[in-house]
């Protein structure tokens, strides 16, 4: 199977471009960058590759169409819902208007195959503590990212009954892995951790400190090779028109992954609260029931314990590179 991928080059892009490949099937990319990143060598590399850009509309996209994918999955966007605080109208022109063009796309050149749109665990907004969100869960999101993945979600909701077209929703809690930027806390964190230890290895005195918004929060996180997978289970067995929770099922409060990163460095580190990385408004329950997506065969394989050792080691590799917010 041939897998046509939007946002190639962004993290989640690489590890399912190795799904694709270690199932025997082609990834094929599409992305901003002229060419392929750095990131999609290797067991990571696509068969074919062409760059577009979300602003160009569903015309960027008539060459990667008419390479004939048997499907495709819709990464490309603005992944960050603090980001979308500062920036709401480019979240929604690179969310729902990206999306749009797609579905257009698509249409035009009339792809029969099925189409996977990547949502968000924040459509959902405010959920009781306690009680993880199931997909018939109301649609009630608190930042302009969740919003404009609710308008992208309604778009594919109307292209796929409207039009008669094969797409599935992934409603994807929180995840992470190697390669995740510093704009999301989990891979800040391990940053500023590998960046500490290098320090502390070129012979520096520190004290070392770690910069740390809000860890009240409780969060599902997943594993991003866990992600993968459960999108290629999507694309095959996924019903047209139903979204899917990608959740573990589990939630961790943030302070609790954060000891579990901290547990792993190899030098002392002082937490120090910033207040420039809190959001005007936080989520303090996100967690998600993934049943209906464990009814298609699905199971997690890797815990969030092993999760974070891998980000830490990831973050290591790139030791020069510092923290972000």
């Amino acid at each position: 199977m041939s897998v046509l991928v939007t946002g190639a080059g962004g993290f989640v892009g690489p590890h399912l471009a190795r799904a694709v490949r270690a199932a025997g099937g082609q990834a094929w990319g599409v992305s901003l960058e002229a060419a392929p990143p750095s990131a999609l060598a290797g067991d990571a590399a696509l068969e074919r590759y062409a760059r577009w850009d979300i602003g160009d509309g569903p015309a960027g996209l008539e060459t990667a169409l008419m390479w004939g994918p048997d499907a495709i999955v819709h990464l490309a966007g603005q992944a960050s819902a603090a980001r979308s605080f500062d920036d709401p109208l480019g979240t929604f022109a690179a969310n729902a208007g990206g999306t749009l063009a797609l579905l257009e796309a698509a249409r035009q050149a009339k792809f029969a195959g099925p189409i996977l749109v990547v949502s968000s665990s924040e459509v959902y907004g405010r959920i009781t503590e306690g009680q993880p969100a199931t997909e018939a869960h109301a649609i009630a999101p608190i930042s302009p990212y969740g919003a404009s993945k609710a308008a992208a979600e309604a778009l594919a909701l109307a292209w796929a009954q409207g039009y008669g077209m094969r797409i599935v929703l992934a409603r994807s809690f929180s995840h992470t892995g190697s390669g995740q930027g510093p704009a999301f806390a989990l891979a800040s964190w391990a940053r500023q951790i590998a960046d500490c230890e290098a320090k502390h290895t070129r012979g520096e005195a520190g004290p070392f400190r770690l910069a740390v918004g809000n860890l009240s929060p409780v969060r599902d996180y997943s594993d991003v090779r866990d992600v993968v997978r459960a999108y290629l289970t999507l694309l095959e067995k996924g019903a047209s028109g139903t979204a899917y929770n990608v959740a573990s099922g589990r939630g961790v409060a943030l302070g609790d992954a954060l000891r579990m990163l901290l547990a792993h460095a190899t030098v002392a580190i002082e937490v120090v609260e910033d207040p420039a990385r809190f959001r005007p408004a936080d989520l303090t329950y996100l967690v998600g029931d993934p049943a209906r997506l464990k009814a298609l065969g699905y199971a997690p394989r890797h815990s969030i314990e092993e999760t974070l050792l891998t980000l830490l080691d990831g973050a290591r590799r790139e030791p020069g590179k510092r923290g972000g917010s």
